[in-house]
């Protein structure tokens, strides 16, 4: 079949493909974007934008059995299914995938509807519902496929209806009962929405919740779980699965068993490389991640940008990376990428906001470490705040070079506290420096201060 030639071929239309196409349209050249799925990736329909929707509609109504504690009023209840419908209808006015295909093309792009696959260095074919189409590259190919929620390969598991993210989002009905397998982000989130609603919740990990982040976060997130009636079992795996009809068990390594309605797989993220083709351009389809520069670049002609590069499976990393890559397709600018001040943020209540590196990661690096850490409840604004303040500041210092090197906020606006720390991660200012500054009284922020007093004593 003939090639058609144009200047980029991106794979994968998720935030940072949509982003970085329409870079490259607008500077003038011709870009064709290539999605089998949704244009805008699992953020806007089963991710950030409407499980941050779910959170706060959650946080409202456990900020108004709140006021229980604080003024002895009635128990406030609601029923999930009026606040999802809510959520559907608001979020697919402003996030749809016409309206995304739409924008695309505003900018300048041609979009088709398939899955794309490196075939050759410079060209990719594009599988559809109308049979294949070639592309030829003259400038480069941008990958951004992207990732689907990864599931544990349990006995009994495949072929019963258990939840992802994807399933847990446009449900209706609250279940009575569920299962979360997994502690990370997206378990700990799902796990606290569906209780406040009513829910009985079970959290199996295999070690602790929130992995990734320092250990006082996720004893503090245990704790909060527990007072709100989520069991957290850690330490223990499931081994196999078991669904009757009406409700899931599942067997753990331990000898026990769990049973509940619903069962939500909160174990990861997977990406196919093999089905990117990426073979025929010298990469490795059997790697975890993509390895690029820090312009983006994996190979001759080809940029990766997103969860595939392993840099953070976060949105805001793929935007960042699809500026980066397009100047450097486009041949301008002078930026790179760089990580050391990486934010993340669970939103849970609290939130768990962190930037750069753990302590445990710090020392492993070799550093000289020092910490610091302060108790939000401690604070000003945590006494004014009352129920609902728990949460902590904890700072992570290179001793040798007297800059921070990683920070955790957790508490109520614990994600809004970071944005001060994650400034002083990625500017490497001097610890000397941040305790000159004036900080607002009386704030969360301010707390900062005492972990920087806890830190030069440490």
């Amino acid at each position: 079949m003939p090639a058609e030639s144009v200047d980029v071929v991106v794979i994968g239309m998720g935030p940072g493909g949509e982003d970085a196409g329409a870079r490259l349209a607008r500077g003038g050249l011709s870009v064709v974007g290539v999605e089998g799925r949704l244009v805008g990736g699992e953020c806007p329909y089963y991710a950030c934008v409407p499980t941050k929707m779910m959170v706060r509609a959650a946080g409202v109504l456990a900020e108004a059995r709140r006021v229980d504690r604080l003024a002895g009023s009635a128990t406030v209840r609601a029923d999930w299914g009026p606040v999802a419908a809510r959520i559907r209808d608001e979020a697919t006015d402003d996030w749809n995938d016409a309206a995304a295909v739409e924008r695309f093309e505003k900018a300048g792009g041609t979009f088709v509807r398939g899955w794309g696959k490196i075939t050759a260095p410079g060209e990719v074919t594009v599988t559809t519902e109308n049979g294949d189409r070639v592309f030829r590259a003259r400038r480069g190919i941008l990958l951004n496929p992207g990732t689907a929620p990864a599931v544990p390969p349990l006995d009994g598991l495949a072929g019963t209806p258990y939840w992802t993210n994807r399933d847990a989002v446009p449900t209706t009905q609250v279940p009575e009962s569920l299962i979360v397998l997994g502690g990370g982000p997206v378990g700990v989130e799902f796990a606290q929405i569906f209780a406040r609603f009513g829910t009985r919740v079970t959290v199996v990990v295999p070690r602790r919740l929130l992995p990734k982040d320092e250990p006082e976060a996720g004893e503090l997130l245990a704790r909060v779980f527990a007072d709100e009636g989520i069991e957290v079992r850690t330490g223990v795996r499931g081994t196999a699965v078991r669904h009757d009809g009406r409700e899931f068990t599942l067997e753990l390594d331990n000898g026990e068993s769990v049973r509940a309605e619903r069962l939500l797989v909160a174990a990861g993220r997977r990406t196919d490389l093999a089905a990117l083709g990426i073979g025929a351009v010298g990469l490795d389809e059997d790697a975890k991640s993509i390895l690029v520069d820090n312009r983006l670049r994996a190979a001759d002609g080809v940029w990766a940008i997103g969860d595939v590069t392993g840099a953070g499976a976060f949105t805001h990393v793929s935007m960042y990376q699809a500026r980066i890559a397009a100047n450097d397709i486009l041949g301008e600018g002078s930026e790179v990428a760089q990580y050391r001040a990486v934010p993340r943020v669970t939103f849970t209540d609290p939130e768990v906001g962190a930037v750069g590196m753990t302590e445990e990661q710090a020392r492993a690096a070799g550093l000289h470490v020092r910490t610091g850490c302060t108790e939000v409840p401690a604070s000003t604004r945590g006494w004014i705040h009352k129920v609902g303040n728990e949460g902590f500041i904890k700072l992570v210092e290179d001793a040798d070079r007297g800059v921070l090197v990683g920070a955790t906020s957790v508490g109520p606006q614990g994600g809004e506290v970071l944005s001060a720390l994650a400034v002083a991660v990625h500017a490497e200012v001097p610890t000397a420096t941040l305790r000159e500054m004036i900080l607002a009284y009386p704030t969360f922020h301010r707390a900062i201060e005492s972990a920087l007093d806890a830190l030069a004593s440490g």
